[in-house]
């Protein structure tokens, strides 16, 4: 066998690399001069389209349509146009894309369909069509799309222009129990001027529409400013149509107008304001917080009491149309509506609630700082929950004259909602203490304690920590004595006497502790803070009412129903009964049925007794039971000038119908406790009255 040369190897060598060079450079070529498929291409775009890189989308079209439309232009019109329709959620599908081959062609034309969420609701649009062709950019071939405005809409043509009509919903109202309107959608009056007409005696009328609304004159002269030459109508202020004297007395006026808009009215007044609150226009933080739950930048949103906690019920669902405005010398000629969504109004809510009691209730207060909860026993309906002073909400929602905006100024807090606050107790909470006491058999009704003097200790253990009653009673005392007297000594030793950890459980009969089964937000009552009385000092004190127990008027009016109700606490209801709404047992075994007796007796002779500390409520020819009580806000033993609480729970007992449970702040220069007492009298006579009708 021959061996082959040297040359011949050389020969075969340098071949075998040329060989490999080639389909290298070849592979090379290929690779680097491939285009991708139009569908791959397309697929990008489609990409960047549903992250809204209108950018990045615009750098993928084709050179002639960049010759037609800059960057910017492009840009700008999809911001406008995503932003107006508020485009979300988009998901673009090319339609048949199996069938799309690319082969040798130059142009190629790719259905597509485009699902998106907007201000209409859901938009499923078939139809579109891009085509594509391949072309060098830059000294590469690639594959680019043609853009029109067809890529916006399959309708929408160059010079066309995308509208959106908002039909917002109509907002649910708000009723009390007899179907009397306590928030409505009404007709109020928008007071403006004709700004060429108001100003041919421009001082003089500013001057006496100012003192006839009761506003500052800067108000009218900051409006006018910017708009004497004008045309256009300048909106002044709202007010309620029911404001006829000031509405006729401003239309004297030259260049005086009037526009009359659907605005939100509360019937009620301030007697209602902290129950109900108020709606204003929605804030930026608002509206990102709320995003995606149908709100937009001229939404309004509950603020505050009801319309804040039913928002959502009462808000509805705005409605509106997207439509491609035809248009010709920039006049519209044609609108082609794309997508249209029909408002859906808000739900109409009915209370529990007595409009005429509340306003009795608000003004026997008298607008002094308080808070007061009335409700049926049997039902758990609420009747009332007042808070004084308040606020008118049309205020709010209208204009503030000077005057109120004074009155608001001065004094207590209107917009503080006391009735949702949990406050100490006092001597109302005694009714707690005797119900555990008596269950835990560490109170006989009939026994005679033996109590000397009005300050009492167990032992010196305590230091200078006394519980001191009011008054120096020779005779022992019982229960009922205890009731009348208030006798705090009795129920400190009683609240000693059961201890602790079961004092703790027999509060928690009362729901004491837990969060109130009723859609408000009502402050949480306590025992003690982190539910641990400390000490046999603290405890003490809780007995009667001081301590850290902490107590909402609507908490302890619901305690005390359950004397009038065989013992159970019923579920508080803020609505008026229907097919999902009933009445419903919360706590069935507050107060045991044969200790009922022992607790009435004794609040019944609170009222009954000439002695009792509740006399001055007794009505002739009506069974009422009740209880006072004084709150010290002592910051500790040596606190002599601390202020003081009052409150007055009273019910009916015969043929039970109402428990009312008031608390007046700082009453010690006013009588104490026995200041509350006539308000709820006043209260209980009118209603009893008034349903025996």
């Amino acid at each position: 066998m021959k061996t082959m040369s040297k040359k011949n190897l050389k020969i075969i060598f340098f071949t075998t690399l040329a060989i490999i060079a080639i389909i290298i450079a070849t592979f090379m070529f290929i690779f680097f001069t491939k285009v991708d498929s139009a569908t791959k291409t397309f697929d990008t775009y489609k990409n960047k389209w549903v992250k809204q890189d209108f950018k990045t989308m615009y750098s993928m079209l084709s050179v002639k349509t960049k010759e037609t439309i800059t960057e910017k232009q492009f840009v700008d019109k999809y911001n406008d146009i995503y932003n107006g329709i508020e485009a979300k959620s988009i998901s673009i599908k090319m339609d048949n894309e199996d069938e799309i081959k690319d082969g040798n062609k130059k142009t190629i034309n790719i259905p597509f369909s485009i699902v998106m969420n907007t201000a209409a609701g859901q938009l499923k649009m078939p139809g579109y069509q891009v085509t594509m062709v391949k072309e060098k950019v830059n000294k590469k071939k690639q594959w680019t799309l043609v853009w029109n405005e067809k890529m916006i809409f399959p309708s929408m043509e160059a010079g066309d222009k995308v509208k959106v009509t908002q039909e917002p919903a109509i907002r649910g109202a708000i009723y009390d129990r007899n179907k009397k309107p306590l928030a409505i959608n009404a007709k109020i009056v928008t007071v403006g001027i004709d700004p060429k007409k108001f100003i041919k005696s421009k001082d003089a009328n500013i001057s006496k529409m100012a003192k006839t609304l009761d506003i500052d004159a800067s108000v009218i002269e900051s409006k006018l400013k910017s708009n004497e030459n004008s045309d256009q109508f300048v909106p002044i202020i709202n007010m309620l149509a029911s404001e006829a004297v000031k509405i006729a007395e401003v239309n004297k006026l030259e260049g005086v107008i009037f526009n009359k808009p659907i605005g939100r009215i509360y019937p009620g007044g301030e007697a209602f304001g902290s129950l109900i609150g108020y709606i204003k226009p929605i804030t930026a933080e608002e509206l990102k917080k709320m995003a995606g739950k149908g709100y937009g930048s001229a939404s309004l949103i509950g603020k505050a009491g009801l319309e804040q906690v039913y928002e959502k019920r009462l808000k509805g669902e705005d409605g509106a149309t997207i439509s491609i405005s035809k248009q010709k010398y920039g006049i519209d000629v044609k609108n082609i509506i794309v997508l249209k969504k029909k408002s859906k109004a808000g739900e109409n809510v009915k209370l529990s609630v007595d409009s005429e009691l509340q306003k009795k209730i608000y003004e026997g207060m008298n607008k002094e700082a308080g808070a007061c909860t009335a409700l049926n026993p049997k039902t758990g309906e609420v009747l009332a929950l007042v808070s004084s002073p308040s606020y008118d909400s049309n205020a709010i929602t209208t204009y503030k004259s000077n005057t109120q905006a004074a009155e608001w100024k001065s004094g207590n807090d209107r917009f503080q909602n006391r009735f949702k606050d949990a406050y100490s107790p006092g001597s109302t909470f005694k009714l707690i203490t005797a119900a555990v006491g008596l269950d835990k058999g560490k109170i006989k009704p009939n026994e005679l304690i033996d109590i000397k003097g009005n300050e009492w200790q167990p032992d010196k253990s305590w230091g200078p920590h006394k519980v001191t009653r009011v008054g120096e009673r020779v005779k022992p005392v019982n229960l009922q004595d205890a009731f009348i007297y208030s006798d705090n000594i009795y129920f400190a030793m009683a609240a000693l006497k059961i201890g602790k950890e079961e004092f703790i459980k027999g509060c928690n009969n009362f729901g004491i502790g837990e969060k109130l089964p009723i859609n408000y937000p009502i402050a949480n009552s306590q025992v003690a803070n982190g539910n641990n009385i400390k000490n046999d000092e603290a405890l003490a004190d809780t007995g009667y009412g001081q301590g850290e127990v902490l107590m909402s008027p609507l908490q302890l009016a619901l305690s005390y129903s359950a004397v009038v109700n065989d013992g159970k606490i019923m579920s508080p209801i803020l609505e008026g009964f229907n097919e999902k709404i009933k009445p419903k047992v919360w706590k069935a075994n507050a107060i045991s049925v044969n200790n009922i007796k022992f607790i009435k007796d004794g609040l019944t002779a609170v009222i009954d007794s000439a002695d009792g500390t509740g006399h001055a409520a007794k009505v002739n020819g009506i069974a009422l039971a009740g209880k006072t009580g004084t709150a010290e806000l002592k910051k500790d033993d040596k606190d002599k000038i601390a202020k003081e609480n009052g409150w007055f729970i009273c019910m009916d007992t015969a043929n039970p119908k109402i428990v009312v449970s008031m608390l007046m702040e700082d009453v010690k220069d006013k009588g104490g406790s026995h200041h509350v007492v006539p308000i709820v009298k006043g209260v209980m006579e009118y209603y009893l009255s008034k349903v025996s009708k």
